[in-house]
């Protein structure tokens, strides 16, 4: 009898231990951690305000998404289901030459994913998962897509020692066409290297390369990426960060801040 009250005790402390996993938001950054949120945990990670800036010959494109959020819910002690929606955005475009200026207001895409945590669901030491995804088109071009998209990508971290760790996102994709009329292939990398500033403070420096293949403009996109995350407490963190353009064919540049939350 006291075996099976042993045994029974047993069974019910495991998820309670699962519970206490130290909490790992995806924000922010270019690249996507490997670590999975705890079976019965929520976090709802949002974007605050996101400005990206881009510029070409002819034109300047201003974007301001607001609201970006992702909610993602521990399933399983290694696999998390996610769930994203981009409630509002604003597109700016004003011609150089004439000085005529084109503004819309648009609701964005749903996202739907799954991140299944092959290794060390915590993210501790050597880590990996797979996270296939799929993009809903339930919003308006210019801030959506047009059109249904799809890819994975298969994240991958590994802790140097207590304070940096080694992080990589390869990632491949059916991307959505220029014109939201079907899909075309896109690929590509990030390559992050994170740095405990503090216990509390953690920074990320990441290169982004992205070859996309869309039948109206093959490009290769080559950003560099500088964030800063801040946990005010367990289960709270603010965030901030920005991207710049490497090449001509990369946004010159994205400015964004956003906070995460564990429930």
């Amino acid at each position: 009898m006291r075996m099976m009250l042993a045994g029974a005790m047993l069974i019910w402390a495991i998820p309670a231990v699962a519970q206490e996993r130290e909490y790992c938001p995806a924000r922010p950054g270019l690249g996507t951690p490997a670590c999975t949120i705890a079976p019965g945990r929520v976090s709802v990670e949002t974007g605050l305000a996101n400005w990206t800036l881009e510029r070409d010959s002819d034109t300047r494109t201003d974007t301001v998404l607001i609201g970006d959020t992702q909610l993602r819910i521990g399933v399983t002690d290694s696999i998390e289901a996610q769930i994203g929606w981009t409630p509002y955005g604003h597109v700016r475009v004003r011609d150089k030459a004439r000085g005529d200026i084109d503004r819309a207001g648009r609701v964005g895409d749903a996202y739907l994913g799954i991140k299944a945590n092959l290794m060390n669901p915590d993210g501790k030491g050597f880590s990996a998962a797979v996270q296939p995804f799929v993009t809903v088109p339930v919003g308006r071009g210019p801030v959506g897509a047009g059109d249904w998209g799809a890819g994975a990508i298969v994240p991958v971290s590994y802790d140097l020692n207590d304070t940096v760790s080694l992080q990589l996102s390869p990632e491949i994709d059916a991307a959505v066409d220029e014109d939201g009329d079907g899909r075309h292939l896109a690929f590509g990398t990030v390559v992050g290297l994170g740095v405990a500033l503090s216990d509390a403070v953690n920074g990320t420096l990441e290169f982004q390369a992205l070859r996309d293949n869309d039948p109206a403009d093959h490009a290769t996109q080559a950003l560099a990426g500088l964030s800063v995350g801040w946990k005010v407490m367990d289960d709270l963190q603010l965030d901030a960060g920005g991207n710049a353009g490497l090449n001509a064919a990369s946004p010159d540049l994205e400015l964004y801040f956003g906070i995460s939350r564990q429930f």
